[in-house]
C-alpha cells in the first residue's frame, strides 16, 4: 500500500495482496518512522458507502466500504474517489510502472497502457 498526499488530496494505491488482505481481514496498515516517531497510514472497511478519512494520533485512516473492495478485487474497476468534502479522497489499484523503477512491482496490477507502449 502506498499513499500520496498533495495539498488537500489523499490517494491510496493498493496491490493485489493489499486488496486480498482488506477483503479477508477488513484492515491494513503501514508505517513510516521519523526519528523514533511513526506516521501510520491505514485503510479500514466501513459500512458507509462513501470514502472518508480521519487523522488521529499520528494515524491517517481511509475508510472504504466492503463493496468497493470486492469490486476492486473481482472487476476491472480501477478505483473510487470522493470529492464531497474539502479533502479529495481516492483509492485505486497500484499498476506497474511503464518506466524502469527500483521498487518490487511483482504484486502490482498489470498496467493497461503497457500494450500501447510496445
Amino acid at each position: 500500500m502506498k499513499i500520496r498526499i498533495k495539498g488537500n488530496a489523499l490517494r491510496y494505491r493498493l496491490t493485489r495482496s493489499d486488496i486480498a488482505t482488506l477483503a479477508q481481514e477488513g484492515y491494513l496498515e503501514e508505517r513510516t518512522t521519523f526519528s523514533g516517531q511513526s506516521l501510520v497510514y491505514a485503510i479500514s472497511i466501513t459500512t458507509d458507502e462513501r470514502l472518508s478519512a480521519k487523522y488521529v494520533n499520528n494515524t491517517i485512516t481511509l475508510y472504504v466500504s466492503s463493496g468497493m473492495i470486492t469490486e476492486l478485487a473481482v472487476t476491472e474497476r480501477v478505483g473510487f474517489e470522493d470529492k464531497t468534502t474539502d479533502l479529495h479522497l481516492l483509492v485505486e489499484k497500484d499498476f506497474t510502472c511503464l518506466d524502469t523503477v527500483e521498487e518490487d512491482q511483482s504484486d502490482n496490477y498489470p498496467n493497461p497502457l503497457a500494450a500501447e507502449a510496445d
